[in-house]
């Protein structure tokens, strides 16, 4: 079994470019559709080296709506997990403009994660592997009982 957010944008095209420029995204799929015809039945699909998925498309449905159609609000994070340095991506992403809403930091459970949110305001988290942290060292770090650590 797989997931595979779709996330919804106001300019989809826009955003195809801009999460390229910003965070290395590569489009695996484009869907136009004729010229002439409705721009929102358009689908893209995009991943990072080859790993990974995510849907990207436009406002097409009462339900379906960008974080800027709606104050910003978010219900959902997507969470990439790199193979390069993450502190040179958040770089990158800043430069490219991406409000970095937290910096690269150190995480209990042995990765390093910034956050990130796009132009039109979905919030990206960004991770990479530093070390591997066994279920009891997490629990001690963080004072809590966690189940099904793997």
């Amino acid at each position: 079994m797989s997931f595979t957010p779709a996330l919804f944008y106001n300019d989809p095209f826009a955003a195809l470019k801009w999460l390229e420029n910003a965070f290395g995204f590569e489009t695996s799929m484009l869907i136009e559709p004729p010229d002439g015809e409705d721009p929102t039945m358009m689908h893209a699909e995009m991943t990072v080296r080859g790993k990974g998925r995510v849907m990207i498309g436009s406002e097409w449905s009462d339900w379906a709506k960008s974080p800027a159609s709606v104050g910003g609000a978010n219900t959902t994070n997507v969470h990439v997990q790199l193979d390069e340095d993450v502190d040179t991506h958040c770089q990158r992403a800043r430069a490219a403009g991406a409000a970095i809403e937290a910096d690269p930091a150190d995480q209990f459970y042995g990765a390093r994660t910034y956050r990130a949110r796009d132009p039109e305001g979905h919030v990206w988290t960004f991770s990479q592997t530093l070390r591997q942290v066994t279920r009891e060292e997490a629990e001690q770090a963080t004072g809590m009982k966690i189940t099904g650590w793997a």
